[in-house]
């Protein structure tokens, strides 16, 4: 794990501040302030994204969600200020949105964010602290590049569907370990 600031490796991720810039998550929320307004699972301010593509981005997470009811999956188009790293924005933004919800934290928190930043032409994916021992970064940047191509083209709902998908298939290589639970009501 890095520092979303200054993307110096950080020791482990409960510690309470970076060692290099002293970044902790409250300044980060007082450098950023408050939270932009999403909507669940699929948010997307920016409204470059119609209604039947959202629709579609909601059902092939609903078609996650029932192989793998234990995972929160949000997607977000969102352009953020200009003026701090957008990797500092991504993980504010996990932190403070609680998607996989409040009950659901620590290792128990299999939440992934997917961001996309169109202005800054930039993408990250942050996975709860569950997945993270399995989301490497390099698997967590081969997801990204599978959408990659399809955002530089503007096509952003085609891009995350990618992204899905890929993501789909690496959840089902990680297998039961990772993922306990196939089916039922999603919780453990």
């Amino acid at each position: 794990m890095r520092c979303p600031y200054c993307q110096n490796p950080l020791p482990s991720s409960d510690i309470p501040e970076c060692p290099a810039c002293r970044l902790t998550f409250p300044r980060t929320t007082a450098l950023v302030g408050g939270a932009p307004r999403l909507s669940p699972i699929v948010a997307d301010t920016t409204q470059t994204m119609g209604l039947a593509d959202q629709a579609k981005l909601k059902r092939r997470i609903q078609y996650l969600r029932q192989r793998f009811p234990q995972l929160a999956v949000q997607l977000v188009m969102h352009q953020f200020p200009q003026e701090h790293p957008f990797s500092m924005h991504v993980f504010w933004l996990f932190n403070i949105g609680a998607f996989a919800s409040e009950s659901r934290k620590g290792n128990a928190n299999h939440g992934i964010l997917i961001v996309v930043d169109s202005l800054r032409g930039e993408s990250a994916i942050i996975p709860g602290y569950g997945l993270e021992p399995y989301l490497k970064e390099e698997a967590m940047e081969q997801l990204l590049e599978s959408g990659r191509p399809l955002w530089e083209k503007e096509q952003w709902a085609e891009g995350f569907l990618k992204v899905l998908g890929s993501l789909d298939k690496l959840l089902e290589t990680l297998g039961e370990p990772v993922m306990p639970g196939k089916g039922g009501d999603g919780e453990f």
